[in-house]
């Protein structure tokens, strides 16, 4: 009996062009969804910047451009600005144009409703039809939002460095610094989808404040965390009508936590604020401050004393007081005991720093003596005992 060999059954040679076929239509597939994301991407962000223009926050960009593929999508804006109109509640406050460079932001198509945006420095203020009034710089900006494009869950923004100085001409004068700012906030959890609460924390540091009050141009490092409610939604609004709805719904801030250093000052504070209907901040702040007696020379009460106490001076840290009454007593002093009235102005900070400790209680505050006292808000007037401090302008 014969051996019979088969010859082995070929297979098809098309099977080995199955894998090569898919990868290839699959690479179309793709192609076609990254494209039509980036076509996306120009129509979803005019629709929101027609939606802002109509709140009074014109966002322009000169030249924008999509990059990224295949994973990523990078909007390029090249020559930003943004113009607000109305964002005040005085009507006589002029328009104001910011302007930067660049602005990238980068999601990723497996991520989508995280974004992430890079700005270039630097950046220019100025109001409109006229050269800039203010420069900002910084080393590094940039910014995260989760959740778009429905409501945002967290958004982040970081400033390393920055800096404004105002411009007049060729000439830049300091008006602040910081060595890093970082702004977070979030929806806080449990709350209402119609009536959302934010959580927001504020840190900065090493951060000074030119032009003010001598006070804030030492540096000085600050973190204050905040709850925000009284909000409807998030569709755009001018900040006045926000802030009246929020006035309407009953909304207020509460100081859940404020630490603020400087040298050896050390101040918390914590309490709630709101705004009346006339859209002026109320409320309460209790206050513990660590050596406030050494703030006494910078708030200048004593050279204010021995050179003569301005009467529009008086109105805002004495109202009700006159100038002469103080020139008066100066003056009956010296009459009285030659030499009387001198001493007791060279002594005034001595006197003012027993007004301020008699003020509230005793306290400690990380291991330092300190004192416990309210901070008050009435009808925007800010008041330290019965000293106003302040006035905050009205928000609508």
């Amino acid at each position: 009996m014969s051996d019979i060999t088969l010859a082995p059954r070929r297979r098809p040679h098309w099977r080995l062009f199955i894998m090569p076929a898919l990868l290839v239509v699959a690479a179309i597939a793709w192609s076609a969804f990254w494209f039509y994301a980036a076509s996306e991407v120009g129509v979803r962000a005019d629709a929101w910047a027609a939606q802002e223009a109509k709140s009074g926050r014109v966002y322009d960009c000169g030249n924008r451009s999509v990059a990224g593929f295949p994973f990523r999508l990078e909007v390029r804006c090249d020559d930003a600005s943004v113009s607000l109109v109305s964002q005040t509640a005085s009507s006589s406050q002029a328009p104001f144009t910011a302007r930067l460079g660049e602005i990238l932001v980068v999601a990723q198509i497996y991520d989508p409703k995280l974004l992430i945006a890079e700005f270039k420095a630097p950046a220019t203020i100025s109001e409109r039809g006229q050269p800039p009034s203010m420069m900002v710089n910084w080393s590094k900006g940039r910014s995260s939002v989760v959740g778009l494009p429905a409501i945002p869950q967290r958004a982040s923004l970081v400033f390393e460095d920055p800096s404004i100085d105002r411009v007049n001409g060729s000439v830049q004068t300091p008006l602040a610094r910081a060595k890093n700012v970082e702004l977070h906030g979030r929806i806080a959890e449990g709350s209402p989808a119609d009536h959302p609460m934010i959580e927001t924390v504020l840190q900065i540091a090493g951060g000074s404040v030119q032009e003010v009050h001598p006070l804030l141009a030492a540096p000085f490092d600050a973190d204050v965390r905040t709850k925000l409610s009284g909000l409807k939604d998030f569709s755009p609004k001018p900040w006045p009508e926000r802030f009246r709805e929020i006035q309407a719904a009953g909304g207020h801030v509460e100081i859940v936590q404020s630490r603020i250093q400087q040298g050896d000052l050390i101040a918390n504070a914590a309490g709630t604020l709101s705004l009346n209907a006339n859209g002026r901040i109320e409320g309460e702040l209790q206050m513990t401050v660590a050596g406030i007696e050494k703030v006494i020379p910078a708030l200048g009460i004593e050279k204010m004393l021995q050179d003569g106490v301005p009467q529009a001076t008086l109105d805002r840290v004495a109202p009700g007081v006159k100038t002469q009454d103080i020139n008066g007593l100066f003056g009956a002093l010296d009459r009285a005991i030659p030499g009387l009235g001198k001493v007791v102005k060279q002594n005034a900070s001595v006197g003012v720093a027993a007004g301020i400790n008699s003020l509230g209680t005793e306290a400690v505050l990380e291991g330092k003596k300190a004192r416990a006292f309210p901070l008050r808000f009435v009808d925007g007037v800010v008041l330290l005992g019965p000293l106003k401090v302040g006035q905050v302008p009205p928000l609508f």
